[in-house]
This record gives structure tokens, C-alpha cells and sequence, in this order.
């Protein structure tokens, strides 16, 4: 049985191997947990804690679509650019007095794009978002 295996069929993290000086001298929340042999071991907790989560509330809905500008967005994704011509044509042929733009985002999607969400504050109403998976 390879030790990465025992250790956590023990409870313990592989990383307290890897560095057991740093650990020792560090203060920091640990947990105890007992090993096989009855000895008791303290393993510091890799996660650590996470920063607070700030929420931010969603833009207000308008109260009707008619005569406005809605910004087509794709992160690139195959098969964003189909789906987002797609719903450019609904718009046509249902919402005639909807003007839809298609642009492609910069980067991955979570790459942030300034000089786009410039342009949509300044010129749209609103966006859709093609997002793949």
C-alpha cells in the first residue's frame, strides 16, 4: 500500500510530508485525529478559509423590450455563435423593433472585458450572455 493511501484511509493530508518544518512553526487552526497506533496527530487544515462572499445585486429588469438594444455576447465557445444567431433571428421575426449586436468577448469567460461592458453601458439595454460549458 502506496503512503498517500494510508494516510488518508487514516484521515491524515498527504501534504503534512511534504513540508512538516513550515507546519510546525506556523500557528494556525489544526485539527487531532488519532492514527492506528493510538497516537495522537495534529494536521493543519489545507483549505484554509475563504473570504467573505460579496454579493452584488442583479441589474433592474426593464419593463418592456420594444425599441431597445440588446447586446448578443459569446465567449467563443463552439457552437455560442450559432445558438446567438438563433436568437437574433427570433428577435426578427417576432420583436421587430429589437435591435440585437453580436459581439465576440475577449478572452476566456471569466476574462474581463472593459472595453465591451464600456460599449453595452453606453449603447445597450441589455445583454445575453452565451456561456459554454
Amino acid at each position: 500500500m502506496n503512503r498517500r493511501k494510508m494516510l488518508s484511509l487514516l484521515g491524515i493530508s498527504p501534504a503534512l510530508l511534504a513540508d512538516s518544518t513550515q507546519a510546525a512553526g506556523k500557528k494556525a487552526k489544526a485539527s487531532k485525529a488519532t492514527s492506528a497506533s493510538g497516537e495522537k496527530i495534529e494536521a493543519l487544515n489545507p483549505r484554509g478559509t475563504p473570504p467573505p462572499i460579496q454579493l452584488i445585486p442583479m441589474a433592474p429588469r426593464l419593463s418592456t423590450l420594444d425599441g431597445k438594444t440588446i447586446y448578443l455576447i459569446s465567449d467563443g465557445f463552439p457552437g455560442a455563435d450559432h445558438f446567438l444567431d438563433q436568437i437574433a433571428l427570433w428577435f426578427k421575426k417576432n420583436m421587430p423593433s429589437v435591435t440585437t449586436v453580436y459581439r465576440l468577448k475577449a478572452g476566456g469567460f471569466a476574462d474581463d472585458d472593459p472595453k465591451l461592458w464600456a460599449e453595452i453601458k453606453a449603447k445597450g439595454n441589455a445583454a445575453i450572455m452565451a456561456i459554454g460549458h
